[in-house]
């Protein structure tokens, strides 16, 4: 069963301030506990506010890289 970070003493890093690969790794890891059943009820709610706030960090990654991709692709296509 999945603890808390309050009951380990653990702090868990802050989603801004992680990778996409790491937070989608720390989502994987918050789906699989879900997915598992054995937590609390209290323990299922702050995972699953971490795992939204980790899907909200990744879409960000996934956004930036998009627009990345398309200024790239304007430049290229102006250039051409």
């Amino acid at each position: 069963m999945p603890t808390s970070p309050a009951d380990t003493g653990a702090r868990l890093p802050d989603v801004s301030e992680l990778s996409y690969e790491e937070a989608r790794d720390a989502l994987v890891r918050v789906v699989n506990d879900l997915e598992q059943g054995t937590s609390t009820l209290e323990e299922s709610i702050a995972l699953w506010e971490r795992g939204e706030a980790l899907a909200a960090r990744c879409e960000e990654w996934l956004l930036g890289a998009k627009a990345r991709l398309d200024a790239a692709r304007t430049t290229a296509s102006d250039a051409g």
